[in-house]
């Protein structure tokens, strides 16, 4: 057990580092090629910081547990926005552009709708489920980056004189943020890993069962990345960039972490847990999930901003999600 939470403060400490520094390469390129913050966070950073989604749900399918694969990606949607983007919203509520919000969220709903309808009708995750969510993810990315070709091609003349002006140094090169991406995303995964596996140990030792560990400690452990990257973010000014990465790591969640899962190996929905005689994950998971992104997302396309109460009213949804999990 103290071995565990050795390493369980040792991963905490690794995404740290490697969310500072996947930040800091991620705006360094984003300024650049002159791309929008929001566009960066929501494929770059939240492709590097959803890494650890992607690789324990694939292995949790790949070893025929359906229950971790499954609440590993609802429970870190529902963690990344009633909790992290919850915080940054909280403490700093700040203005976005919608035009850059509508796409990602856009992609995001009609995903969902199709996982939802799927859920409900078959309770079944097959391979054709997944190859479908996969191919969202590809076109999502693919005219993503498009748009930041585009974007980078309008800027290449101011580009060209603001480097003509500026001295040249390998820490003002495109190689120093290539650098600083690659290196922060194996901290990131590194350390998103031990504390996955080690709290995963510590949780199991305390009795919690596996689809509550699944929803909650699992789904919190990969969902530090962002957590630490939202925070990173934060302090360094970059609030649109958070943001982007919050929406875009809860896209790929349901598209890139599910879909790998279910092509790897499809598996019927946990049950668990029940509600009047009715599946827990039908009744709460999805809905809730559903819910937060709808309160995130809709008054920030609406109104163009993001409102403290908003941040207030995801922690307490999140707080009393966590408490319904532990004592049903």
């Amino acid at each position: 057990m103290l071995t565990a939470v050795v390493l369980f403060i040792l991963g905490f400490v690794l995404l740290i580092f490697g969310g500072n520094w996947f930040v800091d390469g991620a705006t360094g390129i984003a300024k650049r090629y002159h791309i929008p913050e929001l566009l960066i966070g929501a494929t770059v950073v939240s492709i590097g910081t959803t890494l650890p989604e992607v690789m324990v749900s694939a292995t949790s399918a790949a070893k025929g547990i359906g229950d971790i694969a499954y609440g590993n990606a609802i429970g870190s949607i529902i963690c990344n926005t009633s909790l992290i983007a919850a915080l940054t919203v909280a403490i700093k509520p700040a203005g976005v552009n919608k035009k850059e919000l509508i796409k990602p969220v856009l992609f995001f709903f009609t995903a969902a709708a199709f996982y939802a309808a799927t859920a409900y009708i078959t309770g079944y995750f097959s391979r054709v489920t997944g190859i479908i969510l996969l191919l969202i993810f590809i076109i999502y990315i693919t005219m993503t980056v498009r748009e930041a070709l585009s974007s980078a091609a309008s800027g290449t003349e101011e580009k060209k004189e603001a480097e003509d002006e500026t001295p040249k140094g390998f820490k003002d090169s495109l190689l120093f943020d290539i650098g600083r991406i690659v290196v922060g995303a194996a901290l990131i995964t590194v350390g998103a890993n031990f504390l996955v596996d080690n709290g995963t140990i510590i949780a199991t030792a305390l009795g919690v069962p596996t689809s509550v560990i699944a929803l909650t400690f699992v789904a919190l452990g990969t969902s530090l990345p962002e957590l630490v990257t939202a925070i990173t973010s934060l302090a360094k000014g970059h609030g649109a960039l958070s943001l982007g990465n919050v929406i875009g790591a809860n896209l790929f969640n349901l598209v890139l972490v599910s879909g790998v899962s279910m092509t790897i190996q499809p598996f019927h929905i946990p049950v668990e847990k029940t509600i009047a005689g009715m599946n827990a994950s039908l009744v709460v998971d999805t809905p809730v999930m559903l819910g937060v992104m709808l309160l995130l997302t809709i008054p920030a396309i609406i109104k163009g901003k993001l409102y403290r109460a908003q941040g207030i009213i995801l922690l307490a949804a999140y707080f009393g999600y966590v408490v319904f999990q532990f004592l049903l």
